[in-house]
């Protein structure tokens, strides 16, 4: 079985007219939700064996924060393509995750990371999927599960939503 967490990046300051896109940072609110995210991750025991993260000051931001739950921090690899990238990207960039990795993490942005979460899964939990159809906010957490051995045999519809969460999520069931 392969288990895979897509976390789309948290909330980042608007972009300037004079700055790259890749360059934005997280906002104050983005800097908690990354950081209530990857205590979410350790403390549910949903560790990742290697992290795959979009280059974009955003992404390596929000997996720095979240990587702060776990000593020492999952294996973490900045991988280009999936800087704005489709779905495709995504799955050539997973597909050559090291086979050793049974749990890989995706920390990327939208709308590639929730097209390829809606084009995944094939079953879970249907209220989890129909709030993930409706949208993936920033800081969302999608995890996978797949019946396979490789990760060279994803593909679309093979997979069963088994949990969808978001810091807003969380903090509505704590209340």
């Amino acid at each position: 079985m392969r288990r895979l967490l897509l976390l789309r990046h948290a909330k980042a300051e608007r972009a300037a007219l004079s700055a790259p896109d890749r360059a934005r940072t997280l906002d104050e609110r983005g800097r908690k939700d990354a950081a209530t995210m990857g205590a979410y991750l350790a403390t549910h025991k949903l560790s990742p064996d290697r992290v795959l993260v979009s280059p974009a000051a955003r992404t390596q931001e929000t997996w720095t924060l979240a990587a702060a739950a776990w000593r020492p921090a999952p294996p973490a690899k900045t991988v280009p393509q999936l800087y704005d990238a489709d779905p495709d990207a995504i799955v050539a960039a997973i597909q050559d995750a090291p086979a050793a990795a049974q749990t890989l993490l995706v920390v990327a942005h939208n709308p590639g990371l929730h097209e390829l979460a809606l084009l995944l899964i094939a079953t879970g939990d249907i209220d989890a999927r129909e709030r993930l159809r409706e949208k993936l906010p920033t800081s969302g957490l999608v995890i996978i599960d797949f019946p396979y051995d490789a990760w060279a045999d994803l593909h679309p519809q093979s997979g069963r939503l088994e949990r969808f969460v978001s810091p807003r999520s969380l903090e509505a069931a704590t209340n």
